[in-house]
């Protein structure tokens, strides 16, 4: 049996934990396994460096503090988990099945490498690696074609998260469509190999709320749902400083004003463009009109190389999509 989380809408209230009955743990991806003879037992997470390194690249990025909180909870209780078995106690099967809502950009692909990482460690997953695809990847064209294109994403999987983005567009052609195809195989697989994968399904939060509603199965399989909220203003200011800072670049503090002021006037116009994605193209954007302002000098010093003046900053609608 399952143990079900439910995860509330309100900010900073614990998740809602369900359980039909206790039983023993089994191997997989949806339960804890006795540590193996002659394998070191880690009792405590900070004796784990991996782990350790893992968690602090989770809370390195910015922003995300209620995403970071409950992925800290399902370590923590995984870990509680393991303890129990250690000590002979019953300890409760776990669905880690996920589906993430949110904009493009607010961090949802960057969140499932480090869950598999971490579920690796935690010796959850046999890999850890992800395999990103979406709609093109699944479906096909014609009937039998789609089943076999979603087993072989599967198969690529195995030990590891298959993160679907996207994962909506499944279900917009109605019943004749192939995609409903790719839907029933995918649930196989999860019945199939629930010891040995992580399904997760990402997409915007309304057409994600929507395609559950679209196939009754679907949400009793995904009991963990994590909201990715935009990022404000100052947060993604501080990805833009992350991301020079990693080039070696930085902004003048005139700059720095002029990025802000776009940030908000993308922000007023394009809502749900606001996130890391555009930060990220507007860097790259900038970094290259600095390189033609330098280039036309015949030398630069350390200095001018690093910084990022007001004039080296543009944004056009190709950087909004």
């Amino acid at each position: 049996m399952a143990i079900r989380i439910t995860f509330r809408p309100e900010k900073n209230q614990p998740p809602i934990v369900q359980t039909s009955q206790v039983q023993p743990l089994t191997s997989g991806a949806d339960s804890i396994q006795e540590p193996q003879r002659g394998r070191k037992v880690i009792h405590n997470v900070a004796e784990n460096k991996d782990i350790a390194e893992i968690l602090a690249e989770l809370d390195a990025l910015v922003g995300l503090t209620t995403v970071k909180r409950l992925i800290n909870e399902i370590q923590a209780y995984i870990e509680i988990q393991k303890r129990r078995t250690r000590e002979k106690l019953t300890a409760e099967p776990l669905v880690l099945h996920m589906i993430f809502r949110g904009n493009p950009g607010t961090g949802k692909t960057t969140v499932a490498r480090l869950i598999g990482k971490l579920f690796k460690e935690m010796e959850v997953l046999q890999k850890g690696h992800i395999i990103e695809c979406e709609r093109a990847d699944l479906v096909g064209e014609y009937i039998g074609h789609t089943a076999q294109k979603t087993r072989d994403q599967v198969k690529k999987a195995l030990g590891g998260v298959l993160f679907i983005d996207e994962a909506y567009s499944l279900a917009r052609g109605g019943e004749k469509d192939f995609g409903k195809e790719a839907i029933d195989a995918l649930v196989k697989a999860m019945e199939d190999h629930k010891n040995e994968l992580i399904l997760i399904l990402a997409g915007y939060k309304h057409e994600m709320e929507w395609f559950l509603q679209t196939n009754p199965g679907l949400r009793s399989r995904f009991p963990i749902h994590i909201d990715f909220p935009d990022y404000s203003i100052d947060e993604l200011l501080r990805i833009g400083d992350s991301m020079l800072k990693a080039r070696q670049y930085e902004f003048t503090l005139e700059a720095r004003d002029a990025f802000r002021f776009m940030l908000q006037g993308v922000l007023n116009s394009h809502p749900y463009a606001g996130n890391a994605r555009l930060v990220r193209n507007m860097v790259e954007k900038t970094i290259r009109k600095q390189a033609v302002r330098l280039y036309q000098k015949s030398s630069s010093s350390r200095e001018e190389l690093i910084r990022i003046l007001p004039c080296d900053l543009s944004l056009d609608e190709e950087d909004l999509k």
